[in-house]
């Protein structure tokens, strides 16, 4: 069986990444390809790379249109996806057929519409599956519940790009109690692309090329509420989790690499060997290299994650270390933010929500140099 997937959002960055993927699943068909501004023309005009569809024509972006697929990837702005998903689920009750739906933007991330009211400030559109396969749940050791859920949902929420690299580099401490969720500092270097492709003056060559420029400092970013739902649901706690995240562009196109610190907890510092308690946590998690998780990889100990090992994967690297100086745990996680940050993401979750094998077109081979 083959499935029909329409794209949403098919000329940014976001779009053309999915578009990369979906070339290559032997299971999904490509269909419609739709935005705002650019319709009317070639796709090639905007992803050269993308051979395969340079001369696709792109359409506007119609509920009409999309609700014809058997899949719907919205890689739309901010705000945008709530208006065209609740178009979709009107049309769905007339004609007895709904896609299945996967927005990669952030309308239907957060469980808490304070939480929503207070970083976005337009009208929440609900919560729906969190499309992270991994994320940990209280009580587990390996993920399992999360997957559980994926594969039987219709709606699918992509994690926030920076949530993913701080949430994987953290969540197996919290879930074991090793970690002090109350004094987070999340430090992240970020590629350009995560900021999309909209023509602002700081993120011209000119302003970008060597320079490293902080943004939403100050506990402003987006991010932070989605960070913390997903530590309460590793066992955090409610109110538990307060975090210092400070965001960094860098003069690379792609990549995040997350820097985390964290205060240990008695459970780890009166530890026999606390550096082998954390390793052996770390490991029941994810695995070492080449075993348990397929697309996060426990490196060895004493090798630190780089982004230009996952450039182009959907997979993530993640590395932990005791700070004995500063009684603190630090981890860090390097992951593609097109790849695992969002359009392998987006992937991984449809496959489970299709009985597909999970990691289908999903690649872990990077590109070096």
């Amino acid at each position: 069986m083959t499935w029909s997937v329409a794209v949403a959002g098919a000329t940014g960055y976001a779009g053309g990444e999915v578009l990369r993927l979906l070339v290559t699943h032997p299971e999904l068909t490509i269909g419609a390809l739709t935005a705002a501004s650019s319709a009317g023309s070639r796709l090639g005009d905007h992803h050269p790379h993308l051979l395969p569809l340079a001369d696709r024509i792109i359409q506007p972006t119609e509920a009409e249109t999309l609700a014809e697929h058997d899949v719907v990837v919205l890689a739309l702005p901010h705000g945008a996806s709530g208006a065209i998903t609740a178009a979709l689920e009107e049309l769905g009750t007339v004609s007895g057929h709904t896609p299945v739906l996967i927005d990669c933007g952030a309308d239907h991330r957060l469980t808490s519409r304070q939480a929503w009211k207070a970083f976005y400030g337009s009208d929440y559109a609900g919560a729906w599956t969190y499309g992270m396969p991994e994320l940990l749940h209280a009580g587990e050791t390996h993920a399992q519940a999360q997957r559980a859920e994926l594969a039987s949902t219709r709606r699918i929420a992509v994690p926030g790009c920076n949530v993913t690299a701080i949430t994987l580099a953290l969540q197996p401490g919290v879930a074991a109690g090793l970690i002090d969720p109350s004094r987070l500092t999340a430090v992240l270097a970020v590629g350009y692309s995560g900021a999309g492709k909209a023509l602002k003056p700081h993120l011209t060559a000119a302003e970008a090329l060597g320079a490293a420029q902080p943004y939403a400092v100050g506990g402003t970013h987006r991010h932070i509420p989605e960070i913390i739902q997903n530590l309460e649901v590793a066992g955090a706690g409610a109110g538990a989790t307060r975090l210092s995240f400070t965001p960094v562009l860098v003069p690379m196109s792609r990549g995040i690499l997350a820097t985390v610190t964290a205060p240990m907890t008695s459970a780890l510092r009166e530890a026999a060997a606390p550096e082998a308690m954390l390793r052996t946590t770390w490991e029941s998690a994810y695995g070492a290299v080449g075993s348990g998780e397929r697309l996060i990889h426990l490196l060895p100990q004493g090798t630190w994650p780089t982004t230009g090992a996952v450039l182009g994967t959907g997979a993530a690297t993640v590395q932990v270390a005791i700070d004995r100086g500063a009684d603190a745990v630090v981890t860090m996680c390097a992951i593609d933010n097109l790849g695992k940050g969002t359009a392998s993401a987006a992937l991984q979750s449809l496959n489970l929500a299709l009985g597909l094998e999970e990691t289908t077109a999903i690649t872990t081979q990077g590109v070096a140099p």
